[in-house]
C-alpha cells in the first residue's frame, strides 16, 4: 500500500491573490514552527485532502472566500509573519535576477 503524500505527482499551475500567496507561507512557517517537514506542496495536498466533499462545504468555504477583505487577510499575514520564522521559497529570489538581467 502506497502512501497518498508518496504517489505519483501532477504539477499544477495555480493563480491567486498576493495575500493567498502569503497567507500559504505563513501555514507553512506555522507547520515549522510545530516541528513539522512541511512545504507549500505538501500542506496544500493535505488540506484538499482533506476537505469535505459536500456541495454545502464547498459553496460555503466560496462564499466566504469571496466576502473575505483583503486588508483584514494583509493584516493577519503581517501578525503572523512576526512570530514565525520567515519561509523560503524554491528557485532564485526575484532581486537577484535584477543583477543578471540589467534591470533596475
Amino acid at each position: 500500500m502506497e502512501l497518498l503524500w508518496r504517489a505519483e505527482r501532477r504539477n499544477t499551475l495555480i493563480t491567486w491573490p498576493d495575500a493567498v500567496n502569503e497567507r500559504l507561507d505563513q501555514l507553512v512557517a506555522a507547520g515549522i514552527t510545530a516541528g513539522e517537514n512541511i512545504n507549500r506542496s505538501h500542506l496544500l495536498a493535505a488540506l484538499v485532502a482533506n476537505a469535505d466533499l459536500s456541495p454545502e462545504f464547498v459553496a460555503g468555504i466560496m462564499r466566504d472566500y469571496r466576502a473575505l477583505n483583503s486588508d483584514a487577510l494583509d493584516k493577519g499575514n503581517r501578525s503572523a509573519a512576526k512570530q514565525w520564522p520567515p519561509v523560503r521559497r524554491p528557485g532564485p529570489r526575484r532581486d537577484s535576477l535584477r543583477g543578471k538581467t540589467g534591470g533596475a
